[in-house]
């Protein structure tokens, strides 16, 4: 896992130092929301035996990527697919993917998902010059607790 991508990319686990960094180019990818606290994301996933979250870096050792990965021995899930803007269409993405989908395999996990907004054509295309499919869903969610407001302008 710690040998570099044919990318560039060395993609390796996370590392508690890594914190600031990852969430940094989480909010510069627009992956955060306001009532996901990304620092408590990456603590449940760190707690968890059937996740990990890996991250990418570049020849310089800047973490430049990111992918959690879980499992619940049906299907793996990708969240917070993260490539740095400036590095998008160099390969990153693909070999996250590829990092993401060998943590499945390895667990035997048949099947890799993940969750897109449908108003984001560019990551659909993404996704689908990579084999995968949109399937019909109807996804349906409760708050159990009430969502902090958006941020104001």
């Amino acid at each position: 896992m710690n040998a570099p991508s044919d990318s560039g990319l060395r993609i390796r686990p996370y590392r508690d130092p890594d914190q600031a960094a990852v969430v940094a180019l989480w909010r510069a990818c627009g992956l955060t929301r306001p009532w996901n606290d990304p620092a408590s994301d990456i603590a449940h996933c760190l707690k968890s035996r059937e996740a990990a979250l890996l991250v990418g870096e570049d020849a310089g050792g800047r973490v430049v990527a990111s992918v959690m990965v879980g499992q619940d021995g049906h299907r793996g899930w990708m969240y917070y697919v993260a490539v740095d803007p400036d590095r998008q269409k160099s390969g990153y993405g693909r070999a996250l993917v590829a990092a993401a989908e060998a943590w499945h395999n390895a667990r035997g996990v048949p099947k890799s998902m993940l969750l897109v907004r449908a108003e984001n054509a560019r990551v659909i295309a993404f996704y689908r010059a990579l084999g995968y499919e949109v399937e019909e869903r109807v996804l349906m969610t409760r708050w159990l607790k009430t969502p902090p407001a958006p941020p104001g302008p």
